[in-house]
């Protein structure tokens, strides 16, 4: 899943951009306001971390521009700024959460999580479907109780889908979620990827809808 993080500070983009990677996700870092607004505005993310003292145009207005023009993304608000009337304007404007700094990387990448689950409809942290278990926290997919060996872009993947289960997911959707917005984005990679996924898997988790996308169903994936 690919996340947007809009934070000004070179050092702690860097170490949350390490962060994150190092949890599943592709991260698209961005210093600017204006820059953050716009990749927002045009690309698709399955969340955003801001940083309210963004240069350009500040976090507020980056948010309140995205939720006007109907981007509604879960967004993490970061912030070096501790009053109480600034945590409740950010989450007026339309944040999901709030984390003041310094914060515990730990902690960010935890509510990162919940808000992306919350988003999908999926409070635990653990999604069953049939005899296939995705822990988000661990990032393992499991099969009856024994773990499958993914890559971190297949991992991405099932991930995604599990996550939007019951939802047909469109190729281009799965391509932008995968890859950074600085990769060339090869037209059969999804496919190629999903036939990888497959091979691997002792079920028939993820179906192909042709002409539309792949889903994974919350019923019995025996094959």
């Amino acid at each position: 899943m690919r996340i947007l993080l809009a934070e000004d500070d070179d050092r702690i983009r860097a170490d949350v951009s390490r962060a994150l990677e190092a949890s599943g996700y592709v991260v698209d870092g961005e210093a600017n306001g204006e820059e953050a607004w716009f990749m927002g505005d045009t690309e698709t993310y399955a969340a955003a971390v801001l940083d309210l003292g963004l240069p350009g145009m500040d976090g507020l207005s980056v948010l309140k521009r995205w939720r006007a023009a109907g981007r509604d993304f879960p967004v993490l608000v970061l912030t070096a700024r501790g009053a109480w009337t600034e945590r409740v304007e950010g989450i007026d404007a339309g944040a999901d959460d709030y984390l003041p700094k310094p914060f515990r990387m730990e902690e960010l990448v935890a509510r990162l999580r919940a808000i992306i689950r919350r988003s999908g409809g999926q409070a635990n942290p653990v999604v069953i479907v049939g005899d296939a278990e995705l822990d988000t926290r661990q990032m393992r997919l499991s099969v009856r109780g024994v773990p499958i060996n993914l890559s971190p872009q297949e991992y991405r993947l099932v991930a995604y889908l599990m996550l939007h289960k019951g939802r047909v997911v469109p190729q281009q959707e799965l391509s932008e979620h995968l890859q950074s917005v600085h990769f060339e984005r090869e037209s059969n990679a999804v496919e190629v990827l999903v036939g990888r996924v497959r091979r691997k898997l002792p079920i028939a988790l993820i179906e192909t809808r042709r002409g539309f996308g792949y889903i994974v169903n919350d019923a019995d994936t025996a094959p």
